[in-house]
């Protein structure tokens, strides 16, 4: 299950990442970029690559929070040990 929600998050955010990328190097033009006042000396592919990753980790973010949102109580709410190493007071099929 875990793997499958990993692919939940990290492909749709690849794809969007790559639609973002074709989209804002289709406006700007990389060696127009200036990082707190000063132009980048950084090659094209370098600022492709960077802006890559950086637009697939927040799309990442996005999607994470999204299957967070869409997970139901009991999966966030449900003890993760087992019965014997349950603290008192932990419910045997609710939260600890």
């Amino acid at each position: 299950m875990l793997q499958q929600r990993l692919m939940w998050i990290l492909w749709p955010a690849f794809l969007m990442a790559g639609v973002l990328e074709m989209l804002v190097f289709a406006m700007v033009d990389p060696q127009d970029l200036h990082w707190f006042g000063m132009p980048l000396d950084w090659s094209r592919q370098a600022i492709y690559t960077i802006a890559f990753f950086v637009f697939w980790g927040i799309a990442m973010v996005s999607s994470g929070l999204t299957t967070l949102l869409a997970m139901s109580p009991f999966e966030v709410n449900r003890c993760p040990l087992p019965d014997t190493d349950r603290p008192d007071g932990c419910p045997k099929q609710g939260a600890c």
